[in-house]
C-alpha cells in the first residue's frame, strides 16, 4: 500500500502526478486558509508531510504517531524542532542549490535599488516632481560597482553572491562564516574577515545566515555603530537574526545609508511599522525564491526527498 502524505501546499500538477505515483496524496481543500488546529487534526495516520514553514514540534508529533518523512519546501528549515523530531526518528529535509541563483538575483536587486535609490525614485517621478527639480544633485546615490561587499554566511547562496560581485560588478568582497573556505577563497579571489572588520569597511553587507540560536538577532545595536555612515545593509535571511528596533534606531539615526529587506521580525510586517515610512529603505514581502521556474524546481525537489525518505532510499537533502 502506498505511503499517506499530507500536503499543506498547493504544488504544481507535474510535481502532484509525479507524488501520486509513489503516496497516496491528502491535502486541504477548503477556500479558507488551514489552521494548525486543522493541521492536527488531519496528521493521525499520515506518514510523509510536505509542507514549508509549518513548525515541528512535540505537539505536532504527537497528533502525528505514524510520520516518518517532514519535506521543508524552503532552504531554511529553522520551523523544525531538530531535537522532538531526532528522539522519535523523523526524517526532516529542505530544498537547497535550487534556488541559489534566484536569491542572489534578488540579493543584487535590493542592492542597486537602495544604492541607486530606485523605489524612490520611481515615487518622485509618478508623483509628478521631476519637472520641479533644477540640477541632478538630488537623485545622486552611491555607486556598486568597485566597491566592497561584506556577506556574513558564506553558504551556496552567498558563493553565488560572491562570483557575481566579484565578476560582475569588479567588487572587492570580503566574508565572514563560522568555518573559513580556503577553496572558495582561492576560487574567487575573496576573503575572509572576521565580523567587526567585515562591518566597519564594507559598502554593502549582505546578511545570509540561517536562524539559529546563535544568529538570532546577531546583528544590533553595537554591530550598527561600526558599519561606516555610507553603508547599506541587506538582509535576505531571516528577520529575527537582525534586532529590527536597533535598525530602525540607525536608519533614524543616520548611523547607516539604507537598508534593503526581503525579511522582517514579523511576517506579515506591521502596517504601522517604521520601516514602511523611511524612503531609503526598500521593503518586500520575503520573495527570495519568488519564481515560477525555481518555486516549480522546489516543490519537485521537496517531493523527491519525500518519497526518497518513505521508500528507504534516503533523501537527498536530508537534515535529521
Amino acid at each position: 500500500m502506498k505511503p499517506k502524505v499530507y500536503s499543506t501546499l498547493p504544488m504544481p500538477e507535474h510535481v502532484e502526478r509525479y507524488l501520486a505515483k509513489h503516496c497516496q496524496i491528502y491535502k486541504w481543500e477548503s477556500e479558507n486558509p488551514i489552521t494548525r488546529k486543522d493541521i492536527l487534526q488531519e496528521l493521525k495516520d499520515i506518514e510523509g508531510l510536505f509542507t514549508a514553514g509549518l513548525r515541528i514540534n512535540d505537539e505536532l508529533l504527537d497528533h502525528a504517531p505514524q510520520l516518518k518523512v517532514v519535506s521543508n519546501m524552503s532552504v531554511g528549515y529553522n520551523n523544525f524542532d531538530l531535537h522532538a523530531m531526532r528522539k522519535r526518528n523523523i526524517i526532516g529535509t529542505h530544498t537547497p542549490d535550487v534556488l541559489n541563483n534566484t536569491v542572489a538575483d534578488l540579493t543584487f536587486g535590493l542592492i542597486l535599488a537602495t544604492a541607486r535609490r530606485i523605489s524612490e525614485l520611481d515615487s518622485f517621478v509618478k508623483a509628478g516632481n521631476w519637472e520641479r527639480t533644477k540640477d541632478d544633485e538630488p537623485f545622486f546615490g552611491l555607486d556598486v560597482h568597485s566597491s566592497t561587499l561584506g556577506i556574513i554566511g558564506m553558504g551556496r547562496i552567498g558563493e553565488v553572491i560572491a562570483k557575481r560581485a566579484k565578476f560582475g560588478f569588479d567588487m572587492d568582497v570580503q566574508y565572514y562564516n563560522r568555518n573559513q573556505k580556503p577553496d572558495i577563497e582561492q576560487k574567487l579571489d575573496i576573503t575572509y574577515s572576521d565580523l567587526d572588520s567585515l562591518l566597519a569597511t564594507s559598502d554593502f553587507i549582505v546578511l545570509l545566515t540561517p536562524l539559529t540560536d546563535e544568529t538570532y538577532q546577531l546583528i544590533g545595536e553595537r554591530e550598527f555603530k561600526l558599519m561606516k555612515k555610507s553603508a547599506i545593509f541587506i538582509n535576505v535571511s531571516r528577520g529575527k537574526t537582525v534586532d529590527e528596533q536597533a535598525l530602525i534606531q540607525a536608519l533614524q539615526n543616520k548611523e547607516i545609508y539604507a537598508a534593503g529587506l526581503d525579511v522582517f521580525e514579523q511576517e506579515p510586517i506591521q502596517i504601522d511599522n517604521p520601516l514602511l515610512e523611511m524612503s531609503n529603505v526598500v521593503t518586500i514581502p520575503h520573495i527570495g525564491s519568488a519564481t515560477a521556474q525555481t518555486r516549480d524546481a522546489m516543490a519537485m525537489r521537496a517531493a523527491e526527498n519525500l518519497v526518497a525518505g518513505l521508500t528507504g532510499h534516503g533523501p537527498i537533502n536530508q537534515v535529521t
